[in-house]
């Protein structure tokens, strides 16, 4: 896949112009075993709601700061105080369901979509995580539409990375690059980890 500055198309959204940062995706549809089938299929099934728990006041009290201030830095781009807390408590609950880090989640949303949850890009990849349409087939009941869904685009796209960072035994570099298509090129991985410093506010 060439890199480079790509304009990002909004559904239904003529005459706004797009973030310019944004990078979208082309994962590549690839044979997947049927154990692996099976498993981010049930990944993705699963429709517990994106509440939080914590064991400790202490870990509540983090992530509550990591809320206030991720909220801070998203403003500019979600005004909408309601609608900017629900996905970041959203992004917050996905990564942490599959073990990623959401500053690293937030990172590559940031660089694939601008925070824009209609997003479609030039090869058909849809909203915050720019997912590819024949994942919603492999693993996913079909239906495309609901990738514009917030909850459904995000886990689809945690699910997604946390399949790609199995397969490259944890290497983030080499599973940023399978996520965008561009696998063992440096440009995406990089933009990916420079975002990420703006989004790690400290959240064990």
């Amino acid at each position: 896949m060439k890199l480079g500055r790509r304009h990002v198309l909004l559904a239904g959204l003529a005459g706004v112009a797009p973030w310019p940062a944004a990078h979208a995706a082309r994962q590549l549809e690839e044979p997947l075993a049927d154990a692996v089938r099976s498993a981010l299929s049930a990944a993705v099934r699963d429709a517990a709601p994106p509440t939080p728990s914590f064991e400790t006041t202490e870990q509540r009290l983090a992530y509550l700061r990591w809320l206030a201030a991720a909220s801070d830095r998203l403003k500019a781009r979600k005004p909408h105080y309601d609608a900017r807390i629900e996905f970041l408590q959203t992004a917050w609950y996905e990564s942490k369901r599959k073990g990623l880090d959401p500053s690293l989640v937030l990172a590559l949303i940031q660089v694939e979509s601008g925070f824009r949850k209609y997003a479609v890009s030039p090869v058909g990849a849809r909203g915050y995580m720019q997912v590819m349409p024949f994942w919603a087939r492999l693993i996913g009941d079909g239906d495309v539409s609901r990738l514009f869904h917030m909850q459904t685009n995000l886990r689809f796209g945690c699910v997604i990375l946390r399949h790609y960072l199995d397969t490259e035994r944890g290497n983030q570099f080499m599973a940023l690059g399978r996520y965008n298509g561009s696998r063992g090129r440096t440009e995406y991985p990089n933009m990916v980890f420079g975002a990420r410093r703006q989004w790690d506010v400290g959240l064990a």
